[in-house]
């Protein structure tokens, strides 16, 4: 054991320091660093009263607002732990996490009353549930009055190892993995998000919120709290773009955490003109990697702020980083043009053969990471942590290849690349390319079976505004471009393509709707 200070003991430092200092503003609310200190201490007291105690999970299925923000503080002042979901998951998904992880309590929006009598019904470890907002029974508002006469104001005592997040996968590949995230963990999170993503942090920045707190946004604001910085959140659920940068030009916004697709509705829609956005400093996306010519326009209408970082939820976002002076909108070769960065502070980085044995620079393999950002394990899951711990570096299934000065650049993910004809084709260096033609804004590569190729591939494109795709001319753009085993075999253009609730394009999912609609 190895006792390390809570996490809550951020919020209540710095509620000590800047108690008068905005701490998070929501639609017309602005609530200072002692008012939310003084609500999660009281929502713990009532918390712990109610029988909630250290190491018990707590269900949190909520959209952005006060009181999914104030949860997390609530859990780890009393040791309990943090079990956010992806509001988007549908009742059995939602059900499925709480059971899973032995939920003792369900904080439930209320705007989701299918969702939390499904996650009831399910799991039988449940002794107590919540409404946030108006609901039926005791709502999180009642828990905080409950509390009030007595708040904790003491964070329990924990070790390094102590969970305090369980941060559950996607599950793109099956059932979602809860990946447990500790105390001591998380601690160097915080620390390197602010020394590599957004140095000079400090109570004179603001950050917008852009996607759900329950995932990476929520790391990022746990920096925020940890220097006194306002965290801005929208007033609704959907990204409103004009409203983003309203608020942007309102807040003097200095970061904000996004993914590919939310940066690109942001640069892509018109009100990015209309609107100061002079004030940002660290634009920071990660989540999934970013076409080039998006990254180029990216640069174009915002300047050199933009930070790229390249993580899992299992390593908390920790494992490289590009930073605003490695950018270029020139493609000049002596930039990483293309790298998500090289390893960020305390991590390192290698690229693995299926032997677990090291390749050299330029070798595509399996990316790999070790340091104090990888999570403790996946929660009650042998099987998953022995395979994802082997030859004791953490294999994040994603492909690619290290240059000699060390910069990362991904391939793609293992399942996503197909063998064409024998030789192997990775989608993502194809999508590149087919981004570059004029009439393409989106593209999606998969491999699909092939009676002569064994695989081959095929391209959902979707067209930019105003344009007509001609499938023979984006074939033609290819030629010497690409080589020619790498072209896909058929082009299909659709108005959309799908997305998960991470903003990610999931392919198994673009193979499903190809198969259905005989495009395959």
């Amino acid at each position: 054991m190895i006792p390390t200070s809570n996490l809550a003991s951020l919020l209540l430092h710095t509620a000590r320091r800047l108690p008068d200092r905005p701490a998070l503003v929501w639609r017309e609310r602005c609530w200072t660093w002692s008012d939310l200190t003084a609500r999660a201490g009281a929502a713990a007291a009532a918390l712990r009263a109610r029988g909630i105690g250290a190491g018990d999970r707590v269900l949190v299925h909520a959209r952005n607002g006060n009181a999914i923000f104030e949860s997390g503080w609530a859990c780890w002042l009393i040791g309990a732990v943090w079990v956010p979901t992806n509001f988007r998951l549908s009742p059995p998904e939602v059900a499925y996490l709480a059971t899973n992880a032995g939920c003792r309590a369900h904080l439930f929006d209320a705007g989701f009353p299918d969702h939390r009598a499904e996650a009831r019904a399910q799991n039988a470890a449940c002794m107590l549930d919540v409404a946030i907002g108006e609901g039926a029974g005791l709502s999180w508002d009642d828990l905080v009055a409950e509390g009030a006469a007595a708040p904790v104001t003491q964070p329990a005592a924990v070790d390094r190892d102590h969970p305090a997040w369980l941060f559950y996968t996607s599950g793109t590949t099956g059932r979602p993995k809860g990946g447990t995230l500790t105390h001591g963990q998380l601690a160097f999170v915080v620390v390197n998000h602010i020394a590599d993503l957004m140095p000079g942090l400090s109570e004179r920045d603001a950050s917008l919120v852009v996607a759900p707190l329950s995932h990476g946004a929520g790391i990022h604001a746990m920096a925020q709290v940890a220097r006194g910085a306002v965290s801005v959140l929208l007033p609704g659920e959907r990204l409103d773009v004009p409203e983003a940068w309203r608020l942007v030009e309102r807040h003097r916004v200095t970061n904000m955490f996004t993914v590919p697709t939310i940066l690109n509705a942001l640069v892509r829609d018109a009100s990015v003109d209309a609107h100061d956005h002079t004030s940002l400093r660290h634009v920071i996306y990660a989540g999934a990697p970013m076409y080039r010519e998006d990254q180029k326009h990216a640069l174009r209408k915002l300047g050199p702020c933009l930070v790229q970082y390249f993580g899992l939820g299992e390593v908390t976002g920790n494992i490289t980083v590009l930073p605003p002076e490695w950018h270029s909108l020139a493609d000049d070769p002596s930039f990483p043009i293309g790298s998500c960065g090289y390893p960020r502070t305390g991590m390192e980085v290698a690229i693995l053969d299926a032997a677990h044995a090291p390749l050299p620079a330029g070798e595509t393999g399996e990316i790999c990471v070790r340091g104090p950002a990888v999570m403790a394990g996946y929660f009650q899951n042998d099987a998953a942590n022995g395979k994802a711990f082997a030859g004791g570096w953490f294999h994040t299934g994603d492909l690619g290849h290290l240059d000699a000065r060390g910069f990362l650049y991904i391939t793609g993910r293992q399942s996503d690349m197909y063998i064409s004809g024998g030789s192997n084709v990775y989608p993502r260096e194809v999508e590149e390319v087919l981004l570059t033609h004029p009439a393409v804004a989106e593209a999606c590569v998969v491999g699909v079976p092939d009676a002569k190729w064994g695989e081959a591939g095929v391209a959902v494109l979707v067209a930019a505004a105003g344009e007509a795709i001609d499938p023979a001319g984006v074939m033609a753009h290819l030629d010497s471009r690409l080589g020619r085993y790498k072209w896909p075999a058929r082009i299909v253009v659709w108005d959309a393509l799908p997305k998960s609730g991470y903003g990610k394009v999931p392919k198994a999912e673009v193979k499903r709707l190809l198969a259905e609609r005989g495009e395959a």
